[in-house]
């Protein structure tokens, strides 16, 4: 992942945050790192699996591997930052006791207890990256995922309540609703602050329920998207991802979505064109969409023969939106072949 590109198109770009967890926010980053250095990646820190898991459990800390992922993602593109990303990224091997843990996990542990505030952990972690944004936990406590799941009971009417990210990620029923705990968790201060200063907010792609609906659970962040003036951008999974949303259409995503947050706003849902044919299909993702007060945008963003985003597609799919208010197409997007926008 350190060969990705981070070179701004112009100056210091737009004000972007973006919201989610995992793969699917190191795709969204690399993408806005294209348009922007002022960048600031808000977290999920619900993870209970691996390295974090393990840190989370023996050192009481926030699960830091999604937040080492995220600072991976904006690191400057030089030889010895690179170097430095390589290093934070590198997971070490054998049997002993540091066999499956990251550096960068146990760099950002170490720093929260040597300064005492896991946000003053990241901010130093990013002067040492030199990233010029920032990377933000969705909230400055740990978190734990609870989920009403059916089809894990011979009556398929009856749910059950799974708890944790590894076992709502893994389930092989059907996750129905999930919700944050403790409830009405605290937000970031920081985050919060920069949700309001935006000029692009970006919410997935990603786990659905463990990385993306978790950020409309916290009140005072849902607060904080619903109040913010700028544009505010869904992107879609191109695939169902087994366990949490086997099956799932498009349309689907964006119900569930819906569901959990029914008074949250967004201006558009980023749809990979080849994911959703045309036809009745984009017809439901159009009236899913409309429940958020959403308009559906279609664009090849997919790395070729893969269910991965490709960030350079992305960057031009989102610089779109964030530069140009009469359908007009930027020089960035027609520089990864987009040649129309809806």
């Amino acid at each position: 992942m350190s060969d990705t590109p981070h070179l701004p198109l112009s100056g210091s770009g737009p004000k972007i945050v973006a919201l989610g967890g995992g793969h699917g926010l190191y795709a969204t980053l690399s993408a806005a790192r294209l348009l922007s250095s002022d960048v600031t990646a808000v977290v999920t820190v619900a993870d209970d699996g691996g390295s974090s898991g393990r840190l989370r459990a023996e050192l009481g800390v926030i699960p830091p591997g999604d937040l080492r992922m995220a600072l991976a993602a904006l690191a400057r593109s030089d030889a010895r930052t690179q170097l430095w990303t390589d290093v934070i990224q590198h997971r070490f091997g054998g049997t002993g006791a540091l066999a499956g843990h990251s550096v960068g996990n146990l760099v950002l542990a170490g720093l929260t207890e040597v300064l005492g505030d896991p946000i003053a952990a990241l901010d130093e972690m990013v002067h040492m990256l030199g990233i010029d944004g920032r990377v933000l936990p969705m909230s400055p406590i740990a978190l734990d995922i609870e989920a009403d799941v059916s089809g894990l009971e011979d009556d398929p009417r009856v749910s059950r309540v799974i708890r944790g990210q590894v076992a709502v990620a893994t389930t092989p029923g059907k996750v129905r609703r999930v919700r944050l705990l403790p409830p009405d968790p605290p937000a970031t201060p920081a985050a919060l602050a920069a949700i309001a200063a935006a000029d692009l907010v970006v919410l997935g792609p990603g786990s659905w329920f463990s990385s993306v609906i978790p950020h409309v659970l916290v009140p005072d962040q849902l607060a904080a998207l619903a109040r913010t003036s700028a544009p505010k951008v869904l992107v879609l999974n191109l695939a169902p991802e087994l366990g949490e949303t086997t099956g799932f259409s498009a349309e689907r995503h964006v119900h569930v979505l819906s569901q959990h947050a029914p008074d949250l706003g967004i201006d558009h849902v980023l749809v990979d064109s080849a994911s959703v044919p045309e036809g009745s299909n984009r017809e439901h993702v159009a009236r899913a969409a409309a429940r958020l007060g959403a308009g559906v945008v279609y664009v090849d963003v997919a790395e070729t023969g893969t269910h991965a985003h490709h960030y350079g597609k992305l960057a031009a799919a989102l610089g779109a939106i964030v530069s140009s208010t009469d359908g007009s197409v930027p020089t960035a997007a027609r520089r990864e072949g987009i040649t129309s926008w809806p």
